[in-house]
């Protein structure tokens, strides 16, 4: 594997197998609490502009595992400007353990989010902005919406961190336990499941990810040739943080603070985040709909070639229509 761009600043990685593609640029900012983020943007391809795509990782994500999804968006006329969360891919680590995902609160995401926008997005990426997100992200990109409805024209999410299935104590008990924990010390220390795995230890078979074999594949050879950029288990801070956002987004008053145009797709067959509670919540939106894709599992962009297309026609369409 090589590493691209100057060697003195920050770094890509690109392989034959998940090649980088032309003509990005690749810097570091600020957020505004002097976290340092690393972020990459491209141009479009051929054909004329259409906008700028916002992409928006999940947890234990980086912006090289979209490098496939960057090149189909630039080849639908968009540029597509992206970055790492803090504590995550190439931007800073938050704790002294750097494999461990944390955050302090989950409004820090948002911080990084709009220092991203103001920093970046405006003064780099022609307009109009479309924010596309998945899971972690996607719940942040819904604050997002909330917090600012003028940012984005539109908002296009992939199996969003809405709920889980059946947390112990309920969202809200959760959080308030896992708050207690943290206030009593303990928010450093990882939260973990027998049945977790690091990434670079899952196989193929029976992952809750992805049914394509090859896309799985590529993403953990990019994880094994370079481990600085994985994260393993969330701390107990980091979870607490999550789950007292998702009870947010869970209330009954929540749909309606949300203006902004929004498409929800979940996926039929997710084990990572709970799709009934997506339905519940497509449901109620006043400025958006939802729709689940049969078959799919969690990575919606990182399926079957069949039900990646069935994404990039759901976005093709949402993005055309008429608000």
């Amino acid at each position: 594997m090589t590493i691209v761009v100057d060697p003195d600043g920050p770094k890509l990685a690109s392989d034959p197998a998940n090649p980088m593609p032309e003509g990005g640029r690749v810097g570091y900012f600020r957020a505004a609490d002097g976290v340092r983020l690393r972020y990459a943007i491209w141009p479009k391809g051929k054909g004329p502009h259409r906008g700028t795509v916002c992409l928006l990782q999940g947890r234990t994500e980086c912006i090289e595992k979209y490098y496939e999804t960057i090149a189909d968006f630039r080849a639908r006329g968009f540029g597509v400007a992206t970055f790492d969360w803090r504590g995550q891919g190439g931007s800073e680590r938050l704790i002294g353990n750097p494999k461990l995902g944390y955050v302090d609160k989950f409004s820090d995401y948002w911080c990084d989010l709009k220092s991203f926008h103001g920093e970046i997005l405006l003064p780099d990426c022609p307009p109009p902005y479309y924010l596309v997100a998945h899971s972690m992200g996607g719940l942040a990109a819904l604050f997002a919406g909330v917090n600012d409805r003028l940012m984005f024209e539109r908002i296009f999410l992939s199996s969003p961190m809405v709920g889980l299935e059946s947390p112990p104590f309920g969202t809200v008990g959760a959080a308030r336990i896992l708050g207690a924990m943290s206030f009593a010390g303990l928010g450093r220390l990882p939260l973990r499941r027998p049945q977790d795995k690091a990434a670079t230890k899952m196989v193929f078979a029976d992952n809750p990810l992805t049914g394509d074999e090859k896309r799985f594949t590529r993403n953990v050879e990019l994880l094994k040739a370079h481990p600085e950029l994985e994260i393993g288990a969330p701390t107990i801070q980091w979870t607490a943080a999550a789950m007292a956002a998702m009870a947010a987004a869970q209330r009954d008053d929540f749909p309606e603070k949300l203006r902004v145009p929004v498409l929800i797709l979940a996926a039929a067959r997710d084990r990572v985040v709970w799709t009934p509670t997506t339905e519940e919540l497509g449901l109620r939106l006043r400025t958006g709909r939802h729709m689940v894709v049969p078959g799919a599992q969690h990575e919606l962009f990182m399926e079957t070639d069949a039900i990646r297309a069935q994404v990039f026609a759901a976005f093709d369409a949402f993005i055309t229509e008429q608000s």
